[in-house]
C-alpha cells in the first residue's frame, strides 16, 4: 500500500492532485490510500485514482494502515512524519525533518506555490510529476449551468475580505447578467445570508451550508464565473478552468494561487491586507477573465 497524508480541507486537496496522479502513474499495481477527513470522501472520487479513503481528521493521537510507502503531503513534522512513521513503512517520504531523525528527504522551502512543493518532494525520491496535472474528474451529477458563484467566507479571518464589498460586487454582477448564488460551509451561513441580504438576492440564491463538497464542485463546474478569497473554491475554479477573480491576502498567490499563465483566473494582491483590495477592481478583474475565457 502507498499512504498519504493530507488531512486538511478542499483547497489542500485540489492543490497535491498532481502529486497523487504521479503516486498512480509510479505506482499502478499498488493501494493507493489516502489519509484524510471523512467528509472530504466525495471530493476524493473526483481526484481519479484514489482506492481508499482513510478517515483522518489530524495529525494527533492516531493509528494509521501499513504501508510500503508512506508520503507526507501534510506538512514538514515533526507530528505529521511521527503519525507515518507509526504505521510501520519501509520508506518514509517526507521533507527533511532532523527533530525525527529523518535526514533523507529534500529541505522545506517556504516560498515555494504549494502545488510545485509536493511535486518536487516526489521527485526527490524519483517518482516524475506533471505540476500542470490540476483536473479534477467531472462532478456525478450534472452541473448547474451558467451561474456566478461568489464565495465570500475562508477559514482564516485575516483572509476575508468585508461581506458589504461582497454585496457591492453582487450587485455589479446582477448588473452584468449574471444569475448569482452564495456558497459557503455551514458556519459561514451568516455572512453569505448577509452578502446576500446586502445585495437584494433571494433567499434560494444562499446555498451556504447546502452542499457537501462534490455538489459544491458540481456548481464550480458549471459555472459562469468564480468569485471568493483564497479558499477551496478558487482552488476548484482553477481545476475546472472556470474563469475566476481570487482576492489574496496575507498570503501571496505565488504560493497559493492559479497558474499565472492561464488568462481565465485572477489572482488579486495588494499586500498583506486583503482589504486592501477595491469593489471596481475586482469587477474589473471580472470583465477581464470574460473577455479572456471568450477569446
Amino acid at each position: 500500500m502507498i499512504l498519504v497524508l493530507r488531512a486538511l480541507g478542499i483547497g489542500d486537496l485540489v492543490t497535491v492532485v498532481p502529486a497523487l496522479r504521479a503516486l498512480r502513474r509510479a505506482f499502478p499495481e499498488q493501494t493507493l490510500a489516502l489519509a484524510a477527513p471523512a467528509w472530504l470522501s466525495p471530493m476524493v472520487e473526483l481526484v481519479g485514482g484514489v482506492d481508499a479513503l482513510v478517515p483522518c481528521d489530524g495529525v494527533e493521537s492516531r493509528t494509521l494502515p501499513k504501508a510500503s510507502w508512506a508520503v507526507n503531503l501534510h506538512g514538514k513534522g515533526p507530528r505529521s512524519h511521527r503519525l507515518l512513521r507509526r504505521s510501520g513503512p519501509a520508506t518514509l517520504v517526507a521533507f527533511a525533518c532532523p527533530e525525527v531523525e529523518h535526514v533523507d528527504g529534500p529541505e522545506w522551502t517556504d516560498d515555494e506555490h504549494e502545488v510545485r512543493r509536493w511535486c518536487r518532494l516526489l521527485e526527490w525520491y524519483g517518482v516524475p510529476t506533471d505540476p500542470t496535472d490540476l483536473a479534477l474528474l467531472p462532478p456525478p451529477t450534472p452541473p448547474r449551468e451558467g451561474i456566478a458563484v461568489v464565495h465570500p467566507g475562508a477559514k482564516a479571518a485575516d483572509r476575508r475580505w468585508p461581506p458589504q464589498r461582497f454585496a457591492a460586487v453582487v450587485r455589479g454582477l446582477a448588473a452584468r447578467g449574471y444569475e448569482v448564488v452564495v456558497t459557503g460551509s455551514p458556519a459561514e451561513r451568516p455572512v453569505a445570508e448577509c452578502v446576500a441580504g446586502l445585495a437584494d438576492l433571494p433567499g434560494e440564491a444562499v446555498l451556504a451550508g447546502d452542499t457537501d463538497p462534490a455538489e459544491l464542485a458540481g456548481l464550480v463546474a458549471g459555472a459562469r464565473l468564480v468569485v471568493s478569497g483564497d479558499t477551496g473554491v478558487g482552488h476548484l475554479a482553477t481545476a475546472y478552468r472556470i474563469p475566476s477573480v481570487v482576492l489574496f491576502g496575507p498570503v501571496t498567490p505565488e504560493l497559493w494561487g492559479p497558474p499565472p499563465e492561464r488568462t481565465q483566473h485572477r489572482a488579486l494582491w495588494r499586500g498583506p491586507t486583503v482589504a486592501s483590495i477595491g469593489v471596481e477592481e475586482v469587477l474589473a478583474a471580472v470583465d477581464e477573465v470574460t473577455c479572456a475565457a471568450a477569446a
